[in-house]
């Protein structure tokens, strides 16, 4: 997961070390949050030192904004990935819900980064420019798709597509950011590839079936 440096590497070797950076804040900060997350430690585990991740990330805050900036630069790069602009309505809706829970699921990090920032109440994710850059033309897309449905008979007219997205993702996100308290809850092993496959279907049909005409 990349993100723009606060001082540009000049060769291979000083990006790889930023990267390194990058990488292992992005671990420390997941297990440990912004507050409990060491300097120390993160330039231990990339092999680089404290002034070489002052030289490219500022102080702690601006690497957390950094790492922030970069996981949610690399989720969209692989939702843009799905080009569901080309698919019919219902695919691509059907799609984005699908690769929503499945990304969540494989990057517990994300969840992890985003459960943090939140109890920041987003105060450090409101400095960059750069992720609601990211999402404008998510928005455009997916109104684009709904649209398209609404054209064809296939979805209702009139559907918000910020309200359609944070429905889509929230479908996901909760079911994975929670899945250990509901599995106790419920005794159910709901990491189990069976349950996630369950889950994934019943998303799919509430989606779809909230957007049918």
């Amino acid at each position: 997961m990349d993100a723009p440096a606060r001082t540009i590497p000049q060769s291979p070797r000083a990006e790889a070390t930023r990267q390194r950076i990058l990488d292992a804040a992005r671990a420390e900060f997941a297990a440990n949050g912004l507050a409990g997350a060491r300097v120390d430690e993160i330039a231990a585990r990339a092999g680089a030192n404290k002034r070489m991740l002052y030289a490219y990330f500022g102080n702690k805050e601006d690497l957390w904004v950094a790492v922030l900036e970069a996981a949610y630069a690399h989720k969209r790069g692989e939702e843009r990935a799905l080009q569901v602009d080309g698919l019919p309505p219902a695919e691509a809706m059907a799609r984005l819900v699908r690769f929503n829970l499945r990304y969540t699921a494989r990057h517990p990090e994300f969840v992890a980064l985003l459960n943090q920032e939140n109890l920041h109440r987003a105060a450090y994710l409101a400095r960059s420019e750069r992720v609601p850059a990211l999402y404008s033309p998510l928005l455009e897309s997916l109104s684009a798709v709904l649209q398209r449905g609404a054209d064809g008979g296939v979805f209702r007219a009139g559907v918000d597509p910020m309200q359609a997205y944070i429905t889509l993702v929230s479908l996901g996100h909760f079911y994975v950011s929670n899945l250990h308290t509901l599995s106790a809850i419920f005794g159910a092993g709901l990491g189990a590839e069976a349950a996630i496959e369950a889950r994934e279907a019943h998303a799919v049909e509430v989606v779809l079936g909230w957007l049918r005409p």
